[in-house]
């Protein structure tokens, strides 16, 4: 097909943009690659009046890597695909909290692909974080600090706090080279390095930073609109306040590769060997029970 004359209207200083004159359904490998240029600029895109069948959503994100489903969430009966992901919800039930999809994974996500097949007309509207501004925001001392840390994330709010993975605090996205804060308040629970109170304020103090509005996009859905987003150096947060059936769904296109700077410290010696610990040491400590396994 001939590329087509791609409209973009950017959404905010901080990151987002709309993009009108394709099709998703219809899009060959070069113009996939020229939408994935566009993501590497604006970090999440929106496509209205879209309506794609389950088929051309997951052909679509085939372009882009190897898809897989939820791994702790299971779709309704009648879903077409395992490869898609499947969410109906009436009364909120939505992932209200920020995060980028699936930290807790040794590979998380590199692109979520949302299709909002249904949605009310007030509320449930979605925010997207800017992670390099963010990183790049905070005082030349904090930034040299993170760098040097390690983060345990664990699939807690899945119900599974055994599935756990240490990713670098910051990591390097490895297509633009731009440094990027890796921690949420939804997967994050310890930094292996700091005492369990050091800890916890320090990863207080970044979420509640990330939560600034200056680093946002708030997106209001309209039913047909598809978004895509990079995980790998923004988050996400649902607003948790409509009334209605929302339905989405959504492809994951995974393997990604987190990669930082080494840690500068150990890990915390005297919370990892402490015999009666608190639910985070207990994390630390599973961590490196793990972590000796693999070596």
């Amino acid at each position: 097909m001939s590329t087509p004359s791609l409209k973009v209207t950017r959404l905010t200083k901080a990151l987002g943009a709309e993009i009108r004159g394709v099709k998703l359904g219809q899009v060959d490998a070069d113009v996939a690659r020229q939408i994935e240029q566009l993501l590497f600029e604006h970090q999440v895109l929106f496509f209205p009046d879209q309506h794609p069948t389950p088929e051309e959503h997951l052909a679509f994100g085939a372009h882009f890597g190897q898809l897989e489903g939820h791994p702790h969430i299971q779709n309704p009966k009648d879903t077409p695909s395992d490869k898609l992901f499947e969410l109906r919800a009436s009364h909120g039930g939505v992932a209200d909290e920020w995060h980028s999809d699936l930290t807790f994974r040794e590979q998380p996500s590199i692109y979520a692909i949302l299709h909002m097949v249904q949605c009310p007309e007030l509320g449930g509207d979605t925010l997207w974080a800017n992670l390099y501004q963010v990183f790049e925001e905070l005082s030349p001392p904090l930034r040299d600090l993170c760098e040097g840390l390690t983060a345990i994330h664990n699939a807690e709010p899945h119900g599974k706090p055994e599935i756990l993975y240490a990713h670098p605090m910051v990591r390097i996205h490895p297509e633009t080279g731009r440094k990027v804060l890796f921690v949420n308040e939804h997967f994050t629970r310890r930094i292996a390095e700091l005492s369990r109170e050091e800890s916890d304020w320090l990863l207080g103090y970044l979420t509640r930073f990330i939560q600034l509005p200056r680093f946002h996009v708030r997106y209001h859905w309209s039913p047909g609109t598809v978004a895509m987003w990079d995980n790998r150096c923004t988050q996400h947060h649902v607003m948790n306040d409509f009334q209605g059936e929302r339905i989405i769904q959504r492809v994951t296109v995974m393997g990604d590769r987190v990669e930082g700077p080494p840690p500068r410290w150990p890990a915390h010696e005297r919370s990892a060997n402490l015999s009666v610990a608190s639910r985070h040491d207990h994390i630390l400590r599973a961590w490196l029970k793990s972590k000796s396994q693999d070596d």
